[in-house]
């Protein structure tokens, strides 16, 4: 893939052009499992209709960098806090969760005991070279040292011994005002080294603007707030499928999302499943026990039991044995 720079004309066109799509939707954004992660979030950026330079454009983040995160090229990227959170801001761009995403990512890069790359990495192979010379000419000069000294020793003649000298009292100092000498000066104030900035974001700041970012996410907070359901689900609304269900074919409970968030479902220590759900998609759990649903929003997703709504689930962790069906309303007999 060839990357070449855009003009400052060039990006605001580019940028025009996408105003209209219904790109960076979360309620349509899946993340591949198969392949590195670096594939799927390629994958999740073609789906949408959106290019290398788009990403950029929304993270800040340079165009050679996002490719070299979909190619998985490590070489090509800073170190690993800066490469982790390239995958952040790239996945916060999709719509996904970050932290799923940068999770599955370290899970997919080693990490060896090498030295750092560019920007923190520096390497001194000549330094060992010079350490080398440093040590001989050291050897070098101490022994021709030693040697002088030794000559100079021999060289001077021996003396008598010269009478001790008297030892006289200490004279008292003069009585007056101790005399002080120029106040020293103070000491230079200490310098703070400058403050680190990401590369690539004054380049990039200087194409298209310091809004143009912004606008992107704007729109992408302003398509997943639409997303969102107006009105909460009646208690007994029978369920009603509006995207993908994953987990069982077959089961008595159904946890479906009413907007973006993250669900994780454990089996006693163990993660069962994990995922971003966009709104409309459901998870339906096997005929198992020790199931626990834990959910990282509030009034986010809506449990069903027996095909009946049964209320929405609470932040955290949540006991799928604690769910229970709606009782239908209770039927009064008049006399």
């Amino acid at each position: 893939m060839s990357l070449t720079p855009l003009s400052t004309g060039e990006s605001e066109e580019r940028a025009a052009s996408h105003d209209g799509i219904a790109a960076l939707r979360p309620a349509s954004v899946t993340l591949d499992s198969a392949g590195h992660v670096g594939e799927a979030l390629r994958g999740a950026r073609e789906r949408l209709g959106l290019d290398v330079d788009d990403i950029a454009l929304a993270t800040k983040v340079r165009a050679s960098y996002v490719a070299a995160l979909e190619e998985m090229n490590l070489d090509a990227l800073p170190a690993g806090p800066f490469a982790t959170g390239y995958v952040k801001a790239y996945a916060r761009a999709l719509g996904l969760d970050p932290d799923v995403v940068a999770a599955r990512f370290k899970g997919e890069t080693p990490e060896p005991d090498v030295e750092l790359r560019s920007p923190l990495g520096l390497r001194f192979k000549r330094w060992s070279r010079l350490r080398g010379l440093a040590a001989a000419a050291l050897v070098v000069v101490t022994g021709f040292t030693a040697w002088n000294l030794l000559v100079r020793i021999r060289s001077i003649p021996a003396r008598t011994p010269a009478a001790a000298p008297s030892l006289a009292a200490p004279s008292k100092p003069a009585a007056g005002p101790a005399i002080l000498g120029a106040p020293l000066p103070a000491p230079p104030e200490a310098t703070t080294p400058p403050p680190y900035e990401t590369p690539g974001l004054a380049d990039a700041t200087a194409r298209t603007g310091p809004d143009a970012a912004a606008a992107v996410t704007a729109r992408i907070a302003a398509e997943a707030a639409a997303a969102r359901p107006a009105d909460p689900i009646l208690s007994g609304a029978p369920f009603s499928p509006h995207g993908e269900i994953f987990g069982a074919a077959k089961g008595p409970i159904v946890l479906q999302a009413l907007r973006p968030m993250s669900l994780v479902v454990r089996s006693g220590g163990a993660i069962l499943f994990a995922r971003q759900l966009a709104a409309g998609e459901a998870w339906r759990a096997p005929d198992a026990a020790g199931l626990s649903a834990d959910v990282d929003a509030p009034r986010a997703i809506e449990a069903y039991v027996g095909g009946k709504a049964a209320g929405l689930l609470a932040p955290g962790l949540t006991p799928l044995s604690t769910l229970k069906s709606p009782q239908p309303p209770s039927k009064t007999t008049s006399n």
